[in-house]
């Protein structure tokens, strides 16, 4: 029962962060909007500058609400990956999926100057870029898939998908040797990460790419729960470990390769997040962590996007370099104290 108290302490508070770093994330940035101006707009009422809607609803809103899905995406992909490995330095893109993505808009940008002087940088836009990342992330996604079905130990599986992202990589760095420095400079740009050029059409895709994976996640908690014990004790509780396994990486590859076409590679947070929560709650159960990855993920995405975007000026750090800062700290910090990682 106390237990039970402090998980809803905890939840609350995560809770109201989130809503709080919402209003603060919108009100920030080049132009400064008094919070309770923002959250008149985001409910309908008139506001005192007609300028500052038009902001809000066309810049800020759809980034924030962006922070929130890419944050949320990763910290439970992470999750997912820590869980099915049983390894507590897994995150979002260990089997290769980010590099996938990266493959296919290192085509798109660089391949251009190297194999064709008519493909020019305009095919090159950010529903090309989501595109052919996009089709990089499902072609690895689906290699892995039949690799696993191959595979019966998962931590060859992890051996393997590391091995996918190096070749990608490997095939990246060619590429990124023999074009030219505009198109390289732009590959370069994209790798920063940004959630702050999606549409609404864009962020509704996303929506529901992150919508199914939670779906998924909730489907497998009892799986989830059985194979931090072992194979076989999941076994023993009916678990089809091949099935589970699939549907685990099926439901990564969504989120993860989804938000890495739409918002680019964003590192740290899937990999930081899932800790975290397990330090605040205490608890490795999957009913209380699938949920509290969500909210931790979006709340430390909304915090690192309002600390990138540098109030009260026009210019925007990387939020990959931001959300580094905060997160190889936190990496350190897990690898020095090893030994007490609740896992």
């Amino acid at each position: 029962m106390e237990k039970n108290k402090t998980h809803i302490k905890a939840f609350t508070l995560l809770s109201l962060l989130l809503i709080v770093f919402f209003g603060i994330n919108i009100s920030l940035g080049s132009v400064s909007i008094p919070l309770f101006e923002t959250f008149s707009v985001i409910f309908g009422e008139t506001t005192s500058n007609n300028s500052w809607e038009y902001i809000i609803w066309n810049y800020r809103l759809p980034k924030a609400i962006t922070a929130i899905l890419v944050g949320s995406g990763l910290a439970l992909s992470g999750l997912l990956m820590q869980t099915l490995f049983k390894n507590p330095l897994a995150g979002p893109f260990v089997l290769g999926i980010s590099s996938g993505a990266s493959l296919g808009v290192a085509l798109l940008i660089m391949g251009s100057s190297i194999f064709s002087s008519y493909i020019g940088l305009q095919l090159v836009s950010n529903i090309s870029l989501a595109i052919v990342a996009s089709i990089g992330s499902f072609i690895v996604l689906l290699s892995v898939i039949i690799v696993a079905s191959k595979v019966k130990d998962t931590m060859a599986l992890l051996i393997i998908g590391l091995m996918f992202g190096s070749i990608t990589a490997a095939i990246v760095s060619v590429l990124s040797y023999f074009t030219n420095a505009e198109k390289l400079q732009q590959y370069v740009y994209w790798s920063f990460g940004s959630i702050g050029n999606l549409s609404w059409q864009q962020i509704a895709i996303l929506i529901v790419l992150c919508f199914v994976g939670v779906i998924l996640s909730i489907f497998s908690i009892k799986a989830l729960n059985a194979l931090l014990l072992g194979e076989n004790y999941a076994r023993s509780l009916g678990i089809k470990i091949k099935k589970a396994r699939y549907i685990i990486i099926i439901t990564t590859g969504l989120l993860a390769g989804g938000i890495t076409a739409f918002a680019g590679p964003i590192a740290f947070i899937g990999l930081a997040v899932p800790h975290l929560t397990r330090q605040i709650f205490n608890t490795t159960n999957h009913k209380i962590l699938v949920p509290a990855v969500l909210l931790y993920g979006a709340v430390l995405m909304l915090l690192c996007d309002t600390v990138a975007q540098l109030p009260n000026s026009a210019s925007v750090l990387p939020i990959n370099a931001i959300t580094s800062i905060i997160g190889a700290p936190v990496i350190i910090w897990l690898l020095v104290r090893k030994q007490k990682i609740i896992f």
